[in-house]
């Protein structure tokens, strides 16, 4: 094993080195599974799980007007963040259309903007276009920083172990920067859309592969995993969690989403802000993200529309996945609002010419 101290490169490059393998996925390397997939998903719902995220959008601002400017283009209330505070907020576009969701971290000198890794050119384009007269200054920081995430209901408490008793300081949506075993990072405590607890790490490259091997050395009686993409592609369908870009981006509104959270109704203007509220006002929404149960395997290519009985279109599939909880073929969808009662039967028609029988889940999916 190479040493510590000499790691370069990527999270995913070191895990090559020290014998697991990775596969090419949209321009990086990633790693399917680690153990068993079935083993992974099954520590997402009762252990802890250990996920190299690094790939997400890392955006950098400095500048006495950050708070102010962010505040002026985004949904959420920011201009008054307090230090050490995270807070989610929504980009959206002039006709209310969804760029992408973001967290914005404020460490009182730069703010850091974390969203997702396919919109970030665009979000960060979509920043630097309204500057004008602000003391904004905008910068790509991926190659300056490795993010992980540790997620599972033992999450908090292995994070204790960890870091000891400093995590029980760190309140929701908030970080403190910590030093472990002379380890030295950012802990982030963030509450995720199904009000559960997780952390994200934000290090260096060294940090994060020294912090790596010491969760794994010292993972105590803790059902602790590292986590690969397919694990994570089926829990996060099961719970609801929409992506970009199946589910984020600019043909649909927050409200699609139910991503209503994100949005301070009660603040001023903001880009969209006039459409976003005529469709709360005035219910004019349209769809929802839904679940769908599989009543047999899907095509791997196929893209799905849905259909009722009658031959009406009542939506359009996003995403799919084998579920390991439910033991089923399960996926995402916007259904139009007639369609999305729980237990409602559809057909997926595939643009290839297969049709499958389905059922509307309510999200999260349960067994």
């Amino acid at each position: 094993m190479a040493g510590v101290d000499s790691i370069q490169g990527t999270i995913a490059e070191y895990f090559e080195s020290i014998g697991f393998q990775t596969v090419p996925d949209n321009g990086r390397r990633v790693i399917r599974s680690f153990t068993s997939v079935e083993d992974e998903v099954q520590t997402l719902y009762s252990g802890v799980g250990l996920r190299d995220i690094s790939h997400h959008g890392i955006i950098e601002l400095r500048g006495a007007d950050v708070l102010d400017y962010l505040n002026r283009i985004s949904t959420n209330s920011l201009n008054d963040l307090p230090k050490e505070a995270i807070k989610g907020t929504l980009f959206t576009t002039e006709k209310g259309r969804l760029i992408d969701v973001a967290l914005v971290a404020n460490f009182d000198d730069y703010q850091l903007l974390f969203c997702n890794a396919e919109n970030k050119l665009r979000v960060k384009s979509w920043l630097e276009k309204y500057v004008i007269t602000d003391d904004v200054r905008i910068t790509d920081a991926n190659e300056k920083y490795r993010l992980l995430e540790v997620i599972g209901p033992q999450a908090d408490s292995f994070m204790t172990l960890i870091c000891s008793s400093i995590v029980n300081n760190i309140t929701v949506n908030s970080f403190k920067v910590i030093s472990a075993e002379g380890i030295l990072f950012f802990l982030l405590k963030i509450m995720d859309d199904r009000g559960n607890i997780k952390f994200r790490v934000l290090a260096d490259q060294n940090n994060s592969v020294k912090l790596i091997n010491y969760m794994l050395k010292n993972k105590g009686p803790f059902d602790f995993n590292l986590i690969g993409e397919e694990a994570y592609e089926s829990y996060r369908i099961e719970r609801g969690f929409p992506v970009s870009p199946n589910e984020i981006n600019d043909q649909l509104n927050p409200h699609e989403l139910k991503l209503l959270k994100y949005i301070d109704f009660s603040k001023g203007c903001y880009i969209g802000q006039e459409v976003i509220a005529r469709l709360e006002t005035y219910d004019k929404v349209q769809k929802f993200l839904t679940g769908i149960k599989f009543h047999q395997k899907y095509s791997e290519e196929g893209k799905y529309t849905l259909y009722d009985y009658t031959g009406a279109e009542a939506g359009n599939m996003t995403s799919q996945s084998y579920s390991y909880k439910c033991k089923n073929y399960i996926g995402l969808a916007f259904l139009k609002k007639a369609f999305c009662e729980h237990g409602k039967e559809l057909i997926a028609k595939s643009n290839s010419g297969g049709e499958i029988p389905v059922t509307v889940h309510d999200l999260p999916f349960k067994k």
